[in-house]
């Protein structure tokens, strides 16, 4: 027998075939020792119980059944357990729908509804890791508000693989499963392969949290936020305004030199611009972490990237500027006092500063049309990111021209979403390749048209009204969902109590060196006029941050006053 030759080919050839009949992994073999790093702190061993029919979600169950496969062989404190819906065991947990994953279920009641598709998957590692170690990760404030609960809570989060606000959404319901294991129990549930359950509960926008039945919101919430909410069932605006037990001591009183309100890339960017001046720095968010940019389903135009998820760039910039500033989301700004110093108030502290940077973003414009409020959430929304997965093979219509419009068109026809997009204008104002994708992708175009009103039957969109601006002709258009994507409108709230100046468009006015009308105040990015972009919003905010430095240093104010 020879060793080489044809005998060697053959051994070749089986091996290639081997390998091409085997499964393909789930977990990228590079990510292994990484995994293995951070499950390393494990301590109690996790069992992860899967429910699979073979009638029912066969692609989801082979995800499902692989990835709970592949989880043991990275550390020996995770286990694996299959079950039909057939058995006693989903008998007994209650089990009806293929594919389902329950978390250490001897423990807590924690479940996966569909399998744990993108950003998902990272959440479920993360609530492993937490299982085993028996920290809920929650603040202390949070864990003082569940020690309040006294009643079961049951918590679902409808969600899909392409919103990126949702596994943020899902980590808040499981953090207080993990928290209030006696009382809690929460589901994730994919909008997409769940379909009866969120045709029951009317899903129409994602992530959308429904509480006991009774009790729902919508999109992410900040962590202390939900946890109110979960424990009393009512707004956070309903609970504050009769719940006084976190102001008995009073707020705290924070020295800084820079407070930056607003964390997309303006806001991060100046934070850490300021502190490499010297200066110190935090950063207050309201809502979460991103802005629109952590909405965009692909940048293609940032240096430095051919092409990158928005949520993911704004993650990187992020996790650069925790590196020099603290970065406070959730944490909104109530008041704003100028003197001596500029007294920043929340809901939580007083922030002493010497300059206020004002990076507070834009949010999407409405219609204002009959039966846009009233549907919002469900068939109306401004962000197909979010949304756009849970109208796969159905009709949406998007209104707007402009680029936001048209990337919105595109992703949804890659959806499988049957596209028409609406716009006032003769012409599209979207670059010119995007004109071109969406001709070539087929999206049927409706020009010189507005709509004038959007229709449903109480539950959902159904339809909308067009009218043709050049023949007042009006048609109804049959659709699931209506995108609006027409611009955006400047967050002035501050700005228009200080009084800053303001452009005839509503956003603030600033010099050169993004000074507003105020000494010691300046503003950046998308409040401000100019491109909408990301590298401007950059720009911005490093210019503040370095014109804050140099004017504390040297006050303009006070020349001009001699």
């Amino acid at each position: 027998m020879a060793l080489f030759g044809s005998d060697k080919d053959k051994k070749a050839k089986d091996a290639k075939k081997a390998a091409k009949d085997e499964p393909k992994r789930l977990i990228p073999e590079d990510n292994i020792p990484e995994l293995k790093k951070f499950f390393k702190p494990m301590q109690e061993t996790v069992e992860l119980l899967v429910f699979t029919d073979p009638k029912q979600s066969a692609p989801y169950n082979g995800f499902m059944e692989s990835l709970c496969r592949e989880l043991p062989e990275i550390t020996d404190k995770i286990t694996a357990r299959f079950e039909t819906l057939e058995s006693d065991a989903a008998r007994q947990h209650g089990v009806d729908f293929s594919p389902t994953l329950l978390l250490a279920p001897d423990r807590y009641k924690i479940r996966y509804l569909g399998a744990p598709l993108g950003e998902e998957a990272r959440t479920l590692i993360e609530t492993i890791l937490r299982l085993s170690v028996g920290k809920s990760g929650l603040d202390q404030t949070s864990r003082e508000l569940l020690k309040e609960l006294t009643e079961e809570r049951h918590i679902q989060v409808f969600v899909n693989p392409s919103c990126p606000y949702c596994p943020g959404q899902v980590a808040n319901a499981f953090h207080c499963a993990i928290e209030r294991p006696d009382l809690v129990s929460a589901d994730c549930v994919d909008a997409s392969q769940h379909v009866a359950l969120a045709q029951q509960h009317q899903i129409g926008s994602v992530p959308h949290t429904i509480i006991n039945d009774e009790f729902s919101t919508l999109g992410l919430l900040p962590e202390e936020r939900f946890v109110a909410e979960l424990v009393t069932l009512k707004t956070a605006e309903e609970f504050l305004g009769g719940h006084h037990g976190l102001e008995d001591g009073g707020l705290d009183v924070v020295e800084v030199d820079v407070v930056v309100a607003g964390a997309g890339p303006a806001g991060l960017t100046a934070a850490m611009y300021a502190a490499r001046s010297g200066l110190s720095a935090v950063v207050l968010e309201k809502n979460v972490i991103g802005g629109q940019v952590a909405l965009t389903p692909v940048v293609e135009n940032y240096p430095g990237f051919a092409n990158v998820p928005g949520k993911r760039l704004m993650e990187m910039i992020a996790d650069q500027a925790r590196g020099y500033a603290q970065v406070h989301e959730g944490e909104g700004i109530d008041e704003v006092k100028v003197g001596k110093n500029i007294e920043v108030y929340t809901d939580k502290a007083v922030y002493v500063a010497k300059a206020l940077i004002l990076a507070t973003g834009a949010t999407w414009k409405k219609l204002g049309v009959p039966g846009e409020d009233r549907y919002f959430g469900f068939g109306v929304s401004y962000c197909s990111t979010c949304d756009g997965y849970l109208y796969k093979e159905k009709k949406a219509v998007i209104v707007g021209g402009g680029d936001t419009a048209l990337t919105d068109a595109l992703h949804l026809k890659n959806l499988g979403v049957d596209v028409t997009v609406i716009h006032r204008r003769k012409e599209l104002r979207a670059e010119k390749y995007l004109q071109d994708a969406v001709a070539k992708a087929g999206v049927a175009l409706l020009l010189g048209s507005v709509v004038t009103e959007i229709l449903g039957d109480d539950k959902k969109v159904t339809a909308v009204k067009v009218k043709n601006l050049a023949d007042d002709a009006e048609q109804e258009i049959t659709t699931d969902a209506v995108f609006v994507a027409i611009g955006l409108d400047p967050n002035i709230a501050i700005a228009e109590e200080l009084g800053l100046k303001l452009d005839k468009d509503g956003f603030i006015r600033t010099d050169w060196g993004k000074r507003t009308s105020i000494p010691r105040i300046y503003a950046a990015g998308d409040v401000t006029a100019g491109a909408r972009q990301i590298v401007t919003a950059v720009g911005d905010g490093s210019t503040a941050a370095l014109s804050a430095f140099e004017n504390l240093s040297h006050p303009y104010w006070k020349k001009e006053k001699a």
